[in-house]
């Protein structure tokens, strides 16, 4: 691995780049009578910083297997388009109810719920639009279209997040615990490393496998140490509501193990996401380095 490797200056590129590349896309013209509201809403969820780590591991992903960073650029918005819809659509009162998310109101509060439903709505749709766009080849088209579609689903983000409703005010084992976790929050970070794959002409199925792999004990890491984060932070830092699963009555690792627990359960989990990337012959220092990010990060 490449110990000069510094991943605040690799991370400060690459947010640059989707931050332009996220512009670019939901650049709509509202000359052709569009909502100009909904586009506003839009890009006031999209375009409202966040560490855009999904985008983060699609490019580290890409780039562990050789591919042209302009390809990368479309599966990376489509996956952030796709998380800033289940932000929106979570933050609204028939799910969590936020008024907060990264330090500014809602979009609910902001321009309303029936907007905010739409804003969702229409995010997800233009991500998919996004990847049939630019220069990615009609095969890439196909196979990141079906991975994005699949992780965000019912068998994904989408199921993990009716689990979580479910499941408010109800008792969950560690391992249903777990599983919800895996879809709600893992699904997408898979889904984002294997589009960086497939951007790649290197890439196999063999590689597909192990990056779903290792982003399963990602995902699950990131959750737990989010868990931990919505007892141990604070709003300011969080940038959203400090204590809003405790007040809901959600299932969370420090509620079900403890806090110590919890905090141990992340780490182990982060070993087990290095342990893969060993395996895998190529300089993995980008991937690496973001797992520890996930895990020691404040907010």
């Amino acid at each position: 691995m490449n110990h000069t490797f510094v991943l605040s200056d690799w991370m400060q590129h690459r947010q640059a780049r989707i931050e332009q590349s996220l512009a670019l896309h939901l650049s709509i013209d509202t000359k052709e009578l569009y909502s100009s509201k909904l586009i506003e809403a839009m890009h006031y969820s999209t375009l409202n910083g966040g560490k855009r780590l999904r985008a983060m591991f699609v490019y580290a992903a890409g780039e562990v297997l050789g591919a042209d960073p302009k390809l990368l650029d479309y599966p990376a918005s489509a996956v952030e388009m796709i998380h800033a819809y289940s932000l929106v659509h979570d933050d609204m009162p028939v799910m969590d109810n936020d008024d907060l998310r990264r330090g500014k109101p809602t979009c609910h509060k902001a321009y309303g719920e029936a907007t905010a439903l739409l804003t969702g709505d229409a995010l997800q749709s233009l991500a998919f639009e996004t990847l049939c766009k630019g220069p990615l080849s009609s095969q890439q088209q196909i196979s990141m279209i079906k991975v994005l579609a699949s992780y965000s689903g019912v068998k994904g983000m989408a199921g993990g997040q009716a689990i979580d409703l479910e499941s408010v005010g109800q008792g969950l084992t560690v391992n249903e615990l777990q599983k919800m976790h895996e879809l709600k929050t893992g699904a997408l970070i898979q889904a984002s490393l294997q589009m960086g794959a497939l951007a790649s002409q290197s890439v196999t199925e063999k590689i597909l496998q192990q990056f779903a792999k290792y982003g399963a004990y990602l995902g699950l890491a990131f959750q737990v140490h989010d868990d931990v984060l919505d007892v141990t932070s604070d709003t300011n830092t969080l940038g959203k509501t400090q204590g809003a699963d405790i007040a809901l009555d959600k299932p969370t690792y420090p509620a079900l193990v403890g806090l110590e627990a919890a905090q141990q359960k992340s780490a182990e989990l982060i070993d087990k996401s290095l342990a893969i990337l060993e395996e895998l012959p190529y300089d993995t220092q980008a991937l690496a380095d973001l797992s520890q990010y996930i895990v020691h990060r404040r907010h």
